[in-house]
């Protein structure tokens, strides 16, 4: 069974049209055994599972590649016509891409999507503000918890794919069991950081999941949102931080512009101490297609190995 696609003009009256209307409640997944699945995927970790899980049952477009910042993130005309022609679209939820996922809500009676972070359990999600519903979308700093959304990418094909589940399951449990091996990597490289010496400090506040799972303080300079601007105290208090904890180290992100950490440099090196950056950490968005980096297990070693060389020096 398939259904029929709209066009990327009727898409876009579509989704101004439920923008003002509300979202609409969401059909039934198709079955479409009989054919190579159309897949959006928004961010490049959520674009690596479906790629792995899914095998050559699914052709997969991931609109965020290398160094784009979902949290800012806004469609052009080219992704509303990507949009328009796939058969699902797989994103992360929890608010990280921000005005994309409310438009990915209001579109369930034209598109089908998933946001697959969302199946992680509330009690499980960091909550961050003060709002309703609020949660850190960082959860694939955290190993173990991303791997639910193996799961949630998994029970879709199946459902859409019944033909072949024999062959996601399996890709999923293999994948899984390569996540697995990650998480205790990264345990033990944590674990080779002296306690008091576990204090990682970047540009925004993507790692407390990391934290969390890993046991170290995190510090943004801005909040969990790159929307929200870094203020001069904020930058001047964390400054005074580096200086009374003699931190060595502080690092840029390649999703974020490296202007905030430059400054919280030179504030620091104004009180006559000099704190170098420890390298760049992919946090918002993996490395280049086709590279170690450019896969959700390489982007997770490379910033593991880079903290723990900064850090542990």
């Amino acid at each position: 069974m398939s259904f029929t696609r709209i066009s990327p003009v009727a898409l876009l009256a579509a989704i101004l049209l439920l923008a003002a209307c509300g979202r609409v409640q969401e059909k039934s997944l198709p079955d479409l055994s009989d054919q190579t699945i159309q897949i959006v995927a928004t961010t490049g970790m959520v674009g690596d599972i479906v790629s792995v899980v899914g095998g050559d049952r699914v052709s997969v477009t991931t609109l965020m590649g290398a160094g784009v910042d979902p949290h800012t993130y806004k469609a052009s005309e080219g992704d509303v016509e990507k949009i328009g022609n796939a058969d699902i679209i797989f994103y992360s939820g929890l608010h990280l891409e921000a005005k994309l996922a409310e438009v990915f809500e209001k579109m369930g009676e034209s598109i089908f999507t998933v946001p697959v972070a969302e199946r992680i359990p509330v009690d499980q999600r960091i909550v961050v503000g003060t709002g309703v519903g609020a949660y850190d979308p960082h959860v694939w700093f955290d190993v173990e918890l991303w791997s639910i959304a193996v799961e949630s990418v998994r029970d879709t094909l199946i459902e859409i794919d019944p033909t072949h589940a024999d062959g996601y399951n399996e890709r999923a449990d293999a994948y899984q069991i390569e996540l697995t091996a990650l998480d205790s990597y990264v345990a033990e490289q944590a674990a080779s950081v002296p306690e008091e010496q576990r204090v990682l400090i970047t540009a925004h506040d993507a790692f407390n999941y990391f934290a969390r799972a890993y046991n170290f303080q995190v510090l943004g300079i801005q909040g969990v949102n790159t929307a929200t601007e870094a203020g001069a105290g904020d930058i001047q208090n964390l400054a005074d931080f580096i200086v009374e904890h003699q931190i060595p180290a502080i690092f840029v992100e390649s999703s974020v512009s490296p202007r905030t950490i430059e400054a919280l440099q030179e504030a620091v090196r104004s009180r006559g101490f000099d704190v170098r950056v420890g390298g760049s950490l992919f946090s918002d968005a993996m490395g280049d297609a086709g590279t170690f980096e450019g896969t959700y297990i390489g982007m997770v070693t490379h910033n593991i190995d880079t903290i723990v060389g900064a850090l542990a020096a």
